[in-house]
């Protein structure tokens, strides 16, 4: 198989790599930006599948953001692309600081008190959410009564209120990703179509185009 890999990881050395990735973050981010400048597609077009990308890390689905990406891109007539690589933007050292930024926003959007130390709970609510979804799940097929007062919760206290808050924030992020963006690939794609001709010119394959000098003497 092509894409196989051949040294099987396991599933704690896949975990640890997720966090922090071989290579470091650094080196991480510059892969992101170096496909991000070889997309074949227009420097505008790559822009708005980061948009694309870069909102959807602002969304409470996770584990749904690269379909996310795919169908803000498809709206916004994005590369597909650079919004899957857009949602980058969301990963383990920004999830906290983004949840606790669309929490408190949400929470002030809809006229609530902000919540106090909710850096340290909100991982924990997402686990605890998850916890009772898969019991619950498992009691449709066995003895166990399914209970959603826990996810009710969920839903009013976190979810409801990080859905609504990431909207502002997310557009921000991603306008400015978009802004940022847009002109270095076009500087990228620039800087390289010179250097393929002026190697094509070397190799004799398309003839050099003389400098303009301005008009001669009359």
């Amino acid at each position: 198989m092509v894409f196989k890999r051949r040294d099987r990881r396991s599933v704690g050395r896949a975990v640890a790599e997720t966090l922090y990735p071989r290579g470091g973050w650094r080196r991480a981010f510059g892969y992101v930006r170096h496909r991000l400048q070889r997309l074949p597609d227009t420097p505008e077009k790559i822009g708005r599948g980061i948009f694309a990308g870069v909102l959807a890390s602002w969304t409470p689905f996770y584990g749904l953001h690269f379909i996310i990406a795919v169908i803000f891109a498809k709206i916004g007539r994005g590369n597909i692309l650079a919004s899957l690589l857009g949602t980058f933007f969301g990963n383990p050292l920004t999830y906290v600081p983004i949840g606790v930024v669309a929490l408190q926003t949400g929470h002030f959007i809809m006229g609530r008190p902000p919540h106090r130390d909710i850096e340290t709970s909100l991982v924990g609510k997402f686990a605890a959410a998850g916890e009772d979804l898969w019991h619950n799940f498992g009691a449709l097929f066995g003895p166990d009564r399914a209970d959603w007062r826990g996810l009710t919760l969920f839903y009013h206290d976190v979810f409801l209120p990080y859905l609504v808050g990431g909207i502002l924030p997310g557009l921000i992020s991603a306008f400015a990703c978009y802004w940022l963006f847009v002109p270095v690939i076009a500087a990228y794609q620039n800087r390289r179509r010179k250097k393929l001709r002026a190697k094509l010119q070397t190799l004799g394959k398309i003839p050099s185009v003389p400098a303009d000098d301005g008009p001669g003497p009359d």
